[in-house]
């Protein structure tokens, strides 16, 4: 049974499960329409940005050698894990920039969990445009990437025996 000892380090293990409960929070809080004007998803609102505010870190942590090198080859399982991530990533960015963003086109504030934020846009009559309804439909995206992502972990760690889950756990 082939495995590798190589470990995330403690803060990057804990960026992740909190990035992961900020994920699974900010949809299930989730509202869409214009009736957010009136009754604004201001736990929605944090936990989309927490997840924006966790994205800096991990991203300096994994730029520095934060994530362990597992030995992985070229092939077509590592440049899937690596398009995998990126797009993981590339959401963890855009989902809640995109929106505060709808957000600011409706005229609604948005806070960080009692600190009210800027808007970004100029409010809008009417339909708040294309940006907002990406961002409905990612928000949904995003639980289908991530629950490939842990379908591809528990593969790793059952199928392939290679102790991912072990790397990604605080024991």
């Amino acid at each position: 049974m082939p495995t590798n000892s190589a470990r995330y380090s403690k803060i990057m293990i804990v960026i992740h499960w909190l990035t992961a409960l900020a994920v699974v929070g900010a949809w299930l809080t989730s509202e869409g329409g214009r009736h957010m004007v009136e009754n604004p998803p201001l736990l929605h609102f944090s936990l989309g940005l927490a997840v924006l505010v966790l994205i800096v870190p991990r991203l300096i942590l994994l730029l520095t050698g934060g994530a362990p090198d597992v030995g992985r080859k070229r092939d077509r399982l590592a440049i899937a894990t690596k398009a995998g991530h990126v797009a993981l990533y590339l959401f963890l960015i855009a989902l809640p920039l995109t929106g505060w963003y709808a957000a600011s086109r409706m005229g609604v504030p948005v806070s960080f969990f009692g600190l009210e934020l800027p808007a970004i846009a100029a409010p809008v009559k009417g339909r708040p445009g294309l940006i907002a309804e990406l961002h409905e439909n990612a928000g949904t995206f995003i639980l289908y990437v991530a629950g490939l992502h842990a379908l591809m972990a528990l593969w790793h760690q059952f199928v392939l025996r290679d102790g991912t889950l072990q790397r990604m756990s605080l024991r």
